[in-house]
Order: C-alpha cells, then structure tokens, then sequence
C-alpha cells in the first residue's frame, strides 16, 4: 500500500466502502445476493451447453472438417433437446429473483433477531406475487431470474419492515408458553402475510391497472432510455453506461438496454453485410461488434478483474474468480458482480463503469483506422468471446484486438482490486 495512487483510493473510497458494507440493509443484500451464488455458477453451464459456438448458416457439411462436424451435430443436438437442457438453468439463474428475494429478507430478519426463516419466505412469496403472471395455467418466468432482481430487493427489505412494523403497533399475539412454538409462529405469522398481501400486490393491481404493466414492467419501462440516441458512439457509450449503473445497484442493466444495442446492432451488421455482399466495404461502425464489447466477459468487462481474482492472494476472491472464468468467457458474469460483491461496491464500481467505456472507444478507434474488421454477421450468443470475435468477422486480427481488450480492462481493474484486496486481508486478520 505505499503506491501513493493505492494509499488515495484506499484513503477516499474505502471509508465509503465500509460505511455501505456495515449499513443494515446493504448488508442483508449483499449477504442475501451471496446466499444464491451456487445457483448462478451451475445455471451459467447449463446455458453455456445449450448454446454451442457455431452458426449453422455457415456450416457446410460437405467442406467441413471433423471439429466443425461435431460442432453442428452439438448445435443440432442442442436445438433439439433445448427445453430439456435449459431446465436447470431456468430453475436456476432462472429463478434467482426468488432466491434473492428469500436471501435477502432471511438476513434483514437476523439481524433484528426475528423468525428469519418465516420472514425470507413471506418476502418470497410476495415477490412472486408482483413479478409474475398465469395465464392458460402457466406461470410467466420473465422476471423471476435477474430481470427482476430490482424489486426481489426492494421486496426483500420492506418485507421485513413491514413485518416489524406490524410486530411494533402491537399487533402479534402473546401465546402462553405451554404453546407449541410452531403454533404460535403459524398463529403470528398471519396478520404480517394479510398486511404484505394487501400493500404489496395491492399496489401491483394498482399499477396495472393505470399502466396495464406488473409491477417489474413498469420499472423497466421507466428505465428503458429512447432509442435515438443510440445510432451515434456517444450516445452508444452513454446507453452502455446507463446499464452498468443500473448494475451497480442490483437491476439488471444488461436486460434493460438490451433491446436497444442488440437491434440496433444486428440492423447496422446486416447493413455491413449488405455492402460487402455487393462488392462494397463495410462502413457501418456501430455495429454488433460493438455491443460485444461493451459486454466482454459480461457486463463492466469483468474478465479482467475475474483473470485478478484467480490469482488474488485472498481466498475468497481466489475461489470466485476460478468458478467465474469459463462463464466469464462467455459473457455471464453474475457469479462476480454478485460474489465480489460489484453490487454496492463503490470501489469495484469505478472501473465497472470506466473498462467498458475505455474498451469501446478503443474499439471504433480500432474499427475506423481498418486495425480490425467491422462486424457484418450476426453471431451466437452465449459463446466464447474469441469464438464471437472471429464469427462475427472471419477476421483473426479481431480475436488478438479482442484479448488485447481483455489485458486493458485488467490494468484499469487492478488499482481498485489492490484495495479491495487490502481490505479483505485486514478483515481476515482482524477475525
């Protein structure tokens, strides 16, 4: 810690960091984010199967080599079997609103010391009462998994707010001691669940009926920023930095300017392809190739700070990094941005933000001068990122740009993750 740029940060943010990390409800989503880990790292593989790095419109069986062979009989397999492949994930990272939303309110009941089990399953409950739908007898998933994370949050700590509230004004009953304790939490546990019912999804069929959206579909659609300002890099960049907030305090940023840079990005690579097909150069700058970027590794380019992370001296840090590494390569990156924590995390945050920004620009810079080729074809989500790289292109130079990317995000990661890494050790040491 004597690099003087070290001791600054160390000096300004981590008073901050500490601060957030003591404050009650921070603590209770930290902690509960934390407790669904598990099932982000084993839905993440699922998914990563279920999507195999080849595009069958360019698959030609009959020049093909063995590799490219078992690649599209993986890919047909896949498409076949998708359903069943991807039930693990779904009930997995799938459902990681609910988990959140039973984590998060489990912890915020502990640390008032009250029934943290009855309280994280009444916060459960409620959540899956405003962030889904049945209709024909099926239940809607769309916002149970991290498109909903937002209001598992928000659930998860009023919840258990409201349960004490209710508990304060004098409203649970004093059962005698020759009582079971399960009958007088059965008994006690009624009024909360009537009074959560009642505000909660009241306010959802409140809001449904003024907006005709649930309660998740309704803050989406306020965060959703216009699509105008997307067609130039500084508008691009601003969208990307938007989502990568939004990130920072546990909405899924990502799936909220998603439909923005990804249409966008197909129409401008399908302009790229039009051009080349015609004998013309591509000129469209802004194209999918870009939206990769801003999403290598995931969201903020965390594959850099994930490469830190392995090698870290701190165990916890170390073992995150290991299980984030092939999701990382793949851009799902929610194992770290929950695990470190980068949620809350004003030191971790900083370059968040700034590695996807630096990486983009460097990339229309790159674009522009014809250092690397610009993207014309549409490439399969959920690969590998130099598998992406080169399909998106058929140009190897962006697979080297694309790694090279990678090393930059980790020296604008590193500063901030030698602090973090302090602080873990001083904690360690001072258990």
């Amino acid at each position: 810690m004597q690099n003087g740029l070290l001791a600054k940060l160390d000096k300004v943010l981590s008073p901050i960091g500490v601060k957030l990390g003591n404050q009650r409800h921070l603590q209770a989503i930290a902690n509960g984010m934390m407790f669904g880990l598990p099932f982000l790292v084993i839905g993440s593989f699922f998914l990563i199967f279920a999507n195999p790095p080849i595009n069958l419109d360019r698959y030609n069986p009959e020049t093909a080599n063995f590799f490219m062979h078992f690649m599209a009989s993986w890919k047909d397999f896949a498409v076949a079997n998708y359903d069943a492949i991807t039930l693990p994930y779904n009930m997995t990272m799938g459902i990681y609103g609910i988990v959140c939303a039973f984590g998060i309110g489990h912890e915020l009941s502990k640390t008032y010391e009250r029934n943290a089990p009855m309280d994280g399953m009444m916060a459960l409950i409620i959540f899956m009462m405003v962030a889904t739908d049945v209709k024909d007898n099926k239940l809607a998933m769309d916002y149970l998994g991290t498109n909903g994370l937002f209001v598992a949050i928000l659930i998860g700590l009023l919840s258990v707010e409201l349960n004490r509230l209710v508990d304060r004004d004098g409203l649970k009953i004093n059962m005698p001691s020759t009582v079971p304790p399960m009958v007088t939490t059965f008994i006690n546990s009624l009024i909360p669940l009537t009074v959560n019912i009642l505000v909660f999804y009241g306010a959802n069929l409140l809001i449904h009926s003024w907006t005709h959206a649930s309660f998740p579909e309704f803050i989406t659609k306020l965060l959703t920023p216009a699509t105008s300002i997307a067609t130039n890099l500084w508008g691009f960049i601003l969208i990307v930095t938007i989502g990568n907030f939004l990130w920072l305090i546990g909405v899924n940023g990502t799936s909220i300017v998603f439909p923005i840079l990804f249409a966008l990005g197909v129409s401008q690579s399908g302009m790229n392809a039009d051009l080349i097909n015609h004998g013309q150069a591509a000129s469209h700058l802004i194209n999918l190739q870009m939206f990769r970027i801003s999403v290598l590794g995931g969201a903020g380019n965390t594959l850099g700070l994930v490469l830190l992370m392995m090698f870290s001296r701190v165990e916890k840090f170390r073992s995150i990094g290991r299980l984030s590494f092939i999701p990382g390569m793949c851009s799902i990156n929610e194992p770290v941005i929950f695990g470190s924590p980068i949620v809350f995390n004003p030191i971790l945050g900083i370059p968040f933000i700034l590695a996807p920004i630096v990486n983009l620009l460097l990339t229309y810079g790159a674009q522009k001068i014809g250092l690397i080729s610009l993207g014309y074809i549409v490439d399969p989500s959920f690969t590998p990122f130099f598998a992406q790289a080169y399909m998106s292109t058929m140009d190897w130079r962006n697979v080297v740009f694309w790694i090279a990317l990678i090393f930059v995000a980790m020296v604008i990661y590193l500063p901030f993750f030698k602090v973090c890494e302090h602080n873990e050790k001083m904690q360690e040491q001072a258990m």
